[in-house]
């Protein structure tokens, strides 16, 4: 059983998190579980989350990579910890971080998974043939079809988390001006820029797409005299016009994916949209704004990708680069 102390040291630590820092529900259980992990460890050594030395966080991080926690895993907890330290700190519940001069495993920085610009374009383009062999009711699966193509576009376009996706309403996107509000981690906003293609799948999506998806539930409760669907506010809805959940976003990203001959996810659309703005010379910072890191550290993954780059030109251009 937890003890009293970091049953209660956890709580108050889980209320920061959600009354200050406004993180949302995922982001608080993932708190939960890696720091209780921890506290477990703690426990068995008999000491509490308030009294842990640096000696005992080397140790937890070891006996995880032992387990086989991979890498990233291990950096993820770790970085909870840190967080829980520094609020533990303000709060002058303790005079000393155990977390203090401990490096990130090296394997927190490898380059997350991304796929090649034809295997996007293949991905993208998917949507047709997916409804198209489905299709039982034309207008319903063109319907469809718009949308999934618009989602798609968007997660490769603005870099969006599939949590922004489900969660953007129809008042942030402004088409007029090419650019998208997007509501990330912590209820932080941020602009996002919008190329070509995805503008003009958005705007067919909402002109031929989303009327249809709304107009369904209409039929189905205009007996009932329940509200309109098309006040939704939401961007992007379900057949009657439900709130779409993540897991289908996922299954449909993995389905269209399929075209490429990969199985990607709506992350690893993020992932190729930062990896492919790098590799084509944008600057970190830019990356960084468009994905809403709060760290230029979390961003950094992508430098070797810029140093590639530069390498490149390097080679390219300069005269006592060339091989004689």
């Amino acid at each position: 059983m937890p003890s009293e102390s970091n049953t209660r040291v956890l709580a108050g630590f889980l209320d920061y998190l959600r009354i200050e820092k406004g993180l949302a529900q995922l982001s608080i259980a993932a708190y939960r579980t890696d720091i209780g992990q921890f506290a477990g460890f703690l426990e068995r050594r008999k000491r509490d989350l308030l009294g842990a030395r640096r000696t005992d966080v080397r140790e937890f991080l070891q006996q995880l990579f032992s387990n086989q926690v991979d890498g990233r895993s291990v950096g993820r907890k770790l970085s909870a910890l840190r967080h829980l330290y520094r609020y533990l700190l303000l709060d002058k519940k303790l005079d000393h971080d155990p977390t203090l001069n401990i490096e990130s495993p090296r394997q927190w920085k490898v380059l997350p998974k991304s796929l090649a610009p034809d295997e996007v374009n293949a991905t993208l383009a998917a949507p047709v043939t997916m409804h198209s062999a489905q299709a039982k009711n034309p207008k319903e699966a063109g319907a469809l079809v718009l949308r999934d193509k618009a989602m798609l576009e968007l997660l490769y376009a603005g870099a969006l988390r599939v949590s922004e996706l489900v969660n953007a309403g129809l008042e942030d996107l402004k088409l007029d001006v090419g650019y998208m509000l997007v509501r990330g981690k912590g209820d932080k906003e941020r602009i996002v820029p919008l190329g070509k293609p995805a503008q003009d799948a958005l705007a067919e999506y909402l002109k031929d797409g989303r009327p249809v998806l709304a107009a369904m539930r209409a039929k189905q409760t205009k007996s009932a005299g329940a509200p309109s669907p098309r006040s939704s506010p939401l961007l992007f809805i379900a057949r009657g016009a439900r709130k779409l959940t993540r897991q289908r976003v996922w299954q449909m990203v993995g389905q269209a994916s399929a075209a490429s001959g990969r199985h990607a996810s709506p992350h690893m659309l993020r992932h190729s949209a930062a990896t492919h703005m790098v590799e084509n010379g944008a600057d970190l910072r830019t990356v960084q704004t468009i994905l809403g890191h709060a760290d230029i550290s979390t961003t950094q993954i992508y430098t070797h990708l810029a140093l590639d780059r530069l390498r490149s030109v390097y080679q390219k251009h300069h005269p006592r680069a060339k091989v004689r």
